[in-house]
């Protein structure tokens, strides 16, 4: 749980005259898990943690393009000619919520070294590169690269572990930090009431501007009827919204509100298990991948919002290549597989299955495909708290599960298809990974400077994980977020990374 912070505590008061200025948002979830920027992983935790922080850079609001990264926290920065030296010159006078102070070079480096540390970090494999993290002053940071890092700017951007806390703050704090944040960003951390809502308010000495909204209400619902219930009564102004065309569509018929439909997507895979039987035979993997039709579940979700995928990388990321994935819908080849690996009467594999809605209508779509061709699905559903918690025990044969990264391959294979990701390892992110067949090109790719080069590291490590089957790759599920007309963004929405749209110094509630 959450602790509750007073407003006094933190500095600041709302307006006396700020109810146009509330603005209410429903997420789907029953619970925030953590604000803590470094361990983050959940959707409902990420949207929250976006208004919370800064990074030295960041994505401008309403993008997830890599190319479009600007300056944040830091105003300007220089790289030596082998790009392993970069320098980092921090704004004057950025100040945190509350008592915690201002912004220095400290505060910086404690955070990415909080970052790269397994025991304090989800993500601290993706920087293991940075060799040393050093403030030359109380306004400059130089960090030296032990190799080339593919995306190192997107490592330090306004998303995951290139957040920045105040250092002073997370030590007073320590394992509580998750209940307690303090960022520099628009909105501070005032409350929380176990499995109903999260109280943010504004940040009155926000770096770039105080924020028009006074208070952020956000609302804990996890049923997708009682969220559109509450927005079309007028008690919510912006709502997680269902990924799926039919109502997208529906909404888009309604006037007085808006459909998002955004990138990043997070990327439905279906994680194969090949330690346990009989998924540690390649054949019944082999059938698994073949007895799915992955063109009658996007025609199911919906083309608009979840396209196809054609790799374990997902579609877009820099060093994708579809050229490797060759198991087609085929259900004839499906009982030869299964004959020759010694099943001719059919498999049984249990999976645990989240009750999510945005999980089990698709899995049950999956299901009854692998029934077609004689695999049965023995399907466990549970709440998606005991989902994640199951799946980390290794207790599924397999795992469907999306999720979105920096949009590069080795984000992906990092997390995903590297040994040291495998479950139970301590250098685990996900924690349920079983793949240990492409870690030399995965390696060779984060050093190689040739650009060609690493596209071809990148390419060799996913023919070898397609060659094996660690995964089969499904589709693309795009965020969807409803909201009534009067909100304004304050800028155009084509991507967020944390994938919930930015709330700004320059959102605000419009009169009707």
């Amino acid at each position: 749980m959450l602790c509750g912070t007073l407003l006094a505590g933190l500095g600041m008061a709302l307006p006396a005259a700020a109810q146009d200025q509330v603005l209410r948002v429903g997420i789907n979830a029953p619970e925030i898990s953590t604000l803590d920027p470094h361990r983050a992983s959940a959707t409902a935790d990420k949207g929250a943690v976006g208004w919370l922080y800064n990074g030295l850079v960041r994505f401008p609001p309403g993008s997830a393009d890599p190319a479009a990264l600007e300056p944040d926290l830091a105003k300007s920065w220089a790289s030596s000619e082998n790009g392993l030296e970069w320098t980092f010159t921090l704004r004057d006078g950025v100040k945190f919520h509350g008592d915690w102070g201002v912004l220095t070079a400290d505060d910086v480096v404690y955070s990415l070294e909080r970052a790269k540390d397994p025991e304090r970090s989800s993500f601290a494999a993706a920087y293991d590169g940075l060799q040393t993290i050093e403030a030359v002053d109380a306004r400059t940071v130089r960090i030296v690269l032990a190799h080339p890092v593919p995306g190192f700017l997107g490592l330090l951007s306004n998303y995951h572990g290139g957040n920045i806390v105040s250092k002073a703050a997370a030590e007073a704090a320590g394992a509580d930090f998750g209940k307690q944040p303090v960022g520099t960003g628009p909105f501070a951390f005032v409350s929380h009431q176990t499995q109903q809502s999260v109280t943010f308010a504004r940040h009155d000495g926000y770096f770039r501007g105080t924020p028009k909204i006074a208070t952020i209400e956000y609302r804990l619902i996890p049923a997708d009827a009682s969220r559109e219930l509450a927005f079309t009564s007028g008690e919510l102004d912006l709502i997680y919204g269902k990924r799926e065309q039919r109502w997208i569509d529906r909404w888009n018929r309604e006037s007085d509100v808006a459909v998002d439909v955004f990138w990043p997507a997070e990327f439905r895979t279906l994680h194969l298990n090949t330690q346990l039987a009989p998924l540690d035979d390649v054949r019944v993997r082999e059938a698994v991948a073949r007895a799915i039709n992955v063109d009658e579940i996007v025609a199911f979700v919906g083309a608009d919002v979840a396209p196809k995928g054609c790799s374990v990388i997902p579609s877009g990321y820099l060093g994708e290549d579809c050229s490797a994935w060759t198991y087609s819908y085929d259900p004839a080849a499906v009982k030869e597989l299964l004959a020759e690996a010694g099943h001719p009467d059919g498999i049984t594999i249990k999976q645990v299955v989240s009750s999510n809605n945005a999980q089990l209508p698709i899995m049950e779509v999956i299901q009854a495909q692998l029934s077609a061709s004689g695999i049965t699905l023995d399907m466990q559903v549970v709440d998606h708290p005991t989902y994640h918690e199951m799946i980390r025990k290794n207790m599924s044969g397999m795992v469907f599960y999306g999720s979105a990264r920096f949009p590069i391959a080795d984000s992906y294979l990092t997390e995903y298809y590297h040994s040291a990701a495998i479950v139970g390892k301590p250098t685990a992110i996900t924690n349920f990974s079983h793949c240990d067949v492409a870690d030399a090109p995965i390696e060779a790719a984060r050093v190689n400077t040739d650009p060609q080069g690493q596209l071809a590291d990148w390419s060799e490590a996913q023919r070898l994980i397609h060659e094996q089957i660690c995964a089969v790759p499904l589709f693309n599920l795009r965020q969807v977020w409803l909201r009534s007309g009067n909100l304004d963004y304050g800028y155009e929405l084509e991507g967020a990374m944390n994938l919930a749209p930015p709330i700004t110094e320059l959102t605000e509630l419009k009169a009707n």
